[in-house]
Order: C-alpha cells, then structure tokens, then sequence
C-alpha cells in the first residue's frame, strides 16, 4: 500500500517533533507492508529524491516563506504525479499550502490529515486563512487527532468530531541509536550527569523564557539542547541572570540525544501555550525511563505525562510552579526513580511505535479498501486543473504566503 505523507519540510532539511512524527509513523507502518513516501520543499533540492531508511523524500524547490510558510510554484506540477502514486495520501496539518495543493489538483485519493495543531498565534489571519481551511478539512476522509486532550480542547476539531479518529504518537526504541560505552563517557565529560534536560526547536512558546526565571537562585545543572529563532534572545536572558548553571548545548547528532536521555535527572518541557500539542520528547524521556514535568495546556502533554504518576504537571507561565517541580525532583531520589519507572511503563502501554503503526494500518485498509484500481484510474482522467487555472493558483499561493504567519 503505497502512502503519501505531505509536509512542509523534512529530514534531512530540518527537524523537529512533527518530522519526526512523520518517520516514526513511516517506520512503524512499513512493517505492516505500507510503502512510504514523503513530499516536502526545500531551499536547496540537491539531490531531489533522498532515500532514507523510513522513506524517500521527495523534495521540490521552495518559490518562498514567510516564517514556516513555505511556497512552491513547481509543486503544483509536480504534486499531481506523486498523487497518482499513492493509495492514500497524508497530511500533516498545519501547513496552508498543503489546503491549496489538495484543493487545487482536485484529488480524490482517499486523504487523511493528522492534525498536530491548532493555528494559534495570528488570530486575525486566521480569519482569512479559515475557509480555505474548512474547505479542505471537509474535503478529507478522516482527521488524525493525537490526543483526546486535545479533541476536548480545540475549536476546530470539535467541529469536525464525527469524522475525528484519535491515534496517539509512538515512537519506536530500536529506530534511535544505541550509544556504546566509550559515547556515554564522553558525553558525560562534555556535560556531566543528573541534569534536567530540555530538547526541543527553541521557539516562542516553548516556555524557556519562563524556565530560566525559575532557576534564579538554584544551583543544579539544566541543559538545553537544541536551536532555533528564540535561541539568541535566552542567551542573553540566561547571561543577564546569572544562570552559570544553565549551558546551551545548540543541535546535537541522534546518538548524543539518546546519551543524554540517560544522563540526566528528568526532562523538562515548559511549553507554555497550546501551539505545544503533544511533545515527543516527553516521549523520549518516557521511553529512557525518566520523570517528566511539563505544563497543563490542555493539549496531549498531559496525556503523555500524568500529574503524580509520570511526573509533575504544572501552572502553564509560571516560574514559581516550575521551580517548585524542579526542587521537589531534585530533592527525591526515590520519587526521581518511582516516576521513571511509572513513564517507561506508560511508553511501553500507550505509545510504542507499533501501537501506532497498526492503528494507522488499520485506517489507511479501511480507506483504500473503500475505492477499486479502476475507480482510482477514472478519477486522474481529465481531472487535473489546465494550465491557466495552475498559473493563477501559483499567483494566488505566492499572495497568501506573503501575509501568512504561522
């Protein structure tokens, strides 16, 4: 069963918790029989097929972008052929190009979308973006929420609850790198043991600023692992603060991750608004059998991490909230231990990457099941938009772009 995973970027290009959402659900469904493909831009498409070990990644060149927006004028010729390649074609929402791509090839593949966020920080474009929006939610066979927190919380999914289907994210143990014991010593010497981790894209709602207010005065060890647009901007709060105890550790390979994972004390996630809809690094923390404290933002944070089981859940922005989990894990060995366990527990239940392969087998059958070769064939006859009506579709794309902001 050949599917079609659309985003906006992908690996090697970038990272971040949606891509990497994309190559667990790839790996976890190829084992079932699945043949992934993934369609993303790209600044730079040089080679423009890349072969991975979960997919080929098939990246087109990149017309424009405003903030994570990205444009391509080339796609609209080139999209339509990988349509006709697939059984099933996935989304992974939002990204408004992917609306104007769906719409305008006028597809009929069977189509889901998993829908990882709402839009939440340009309310009033929003507005202008809305019916495009609705036009292709509605078009689609089924929406992929990843929690029911966040089915419960979001304005849109409520919206659409009839055709919402909820498959948490999982991630698969043996698709991360197994680091040797010559690895683990050196990480060690580079950053010590028994710090509080965050990993993550630094981004606004992220949370950092707030976790760097709360270790004012405290002494133990945080390191923060990855970079991004706010990054320049923590560092000087951190240095304005005094924060000696704090080292930004920029972008690190796979394998350091995993070291780290194992290095440290619990791993902290201080996102503080609902952009943050899961956090796969709280999986990742679960998975390395560590306590997690993150915030309650009504989203699937708190469904990976329960208050007093998992770990702490707390006040969304608020230093003193978070500091108060920071001591109460730092000043707990056996708490530290009892709630590592618990999250390896809840991991190895909820959210292994074959739990989620299956469930998505399992809508991805029923979809393609639903339409015949013969059927699928008929429907590329004579259906795609001429060429004028691409041209002013190109146009229009490159329009909205210009005032979109994620």
């Amino acid at each position: 069963m050949r599917i079609l995973h659309v985003y906006r970027t992908y690996f090697p290009d970038t990272d971040g918790g949606v891509q990497e959402t994309i190559r667990q659900i790839c790996l976890a469904t190829r084992e079932s029989g699945a043949e992934p493909r993934v369609f993303a831009l790209s600044r730079y498409p040089e080679p423009a097929v890349v072969h991975r070990s979960e997919a080929a990644v098939y990246r087109c060149q990149q017309t424009a972008e405003v903030t994570s927006c990205g444009v391509s004028i080339r796609a609209f010729a080139e999209f339509g052929k990988h349509v006709e390649w697939a059984d099933v074609v996935h989304y992974h929402f939002p990204w408004p190009f992917a609306d104007l791509l769906h719409l305008a090839t006028r597809q009929k593949n069977p189509s889901i979308v998993t829908y990882h966020s709402d839009v939440v920080r340009q309310r009033i474009l929003f507005q202008v973006y809305r019916p495009m929006m609705n036009r292709f939610l509605d078009s689609l066979d089924k929406i992929v929420c990843t929690s029911p927190n966040y089915l419960a919380t979001s304005p849109v999914l409520t919206r659409y609850a009839d055709k919402v289907k909820v498959i948490p994210i999982g991630i698969d143990e043996r698709s991360y790198p197994q680091p040797d014991v010559a690895t683990m010593e050196e990480v060690e010497r580079d950053f010590g043991r028994d710090f509080f981790l965050f990993v993550g894209v630094l981004r606004y709602y992220k949370g950092l600023h707030v976790l760097l207010d709360a270790l004012v005065d405290k002494s133990y060890p945080v390191l923060i692992v990855g970079s991004g647009p706010t990054e320049q901007v923590l560092k000087r709060q951190a240095k304005r603060l005094s924060l000696r105890h704090v080292t930004f550790a920029g972008r690190v390979s796979d394998v350091v991750k995993v070291a780290l994972l194992r290095l440290c004390k619990g791993v902290v996630f201080p996102s503080h608004l609902r952009s943050e809809a899961f956090g796969v690094t709280l999986l990742e923390g679960a998975m390395c059998s560590k306590p997690l404290i993150s915030t309650e933002v009504g989203t699937g944070t708190s469904h990976v991490n329960q208050q007093n089981l998992t770990g702490l859940v707390v006040q969304p922005g608020s230093p003193r909230a978070l500091a108060g989990a920071l001591d109460k894990l730092h000043s707990d060995p056996a708490l530290v231990e009892r709630m590592g366990a618990a999250a390896r527990d809840r991991y190895q239940t909820c959210f292994t990457g074959t739990v989620m392969g299956e469930r998505y087998m399992e809508l991805y059958r029923s979809l393609a099941g639903s339409v015949t070769v013969e059927e699928k064939d008929a429907e590329f006859t004579g259906e795609r938009l001429s060429p004028p009506d691409r041209r002013s579709l190109s146009l229009l794309a490159t329009k909205a772009a210009s005032r979109w902001v994620e």
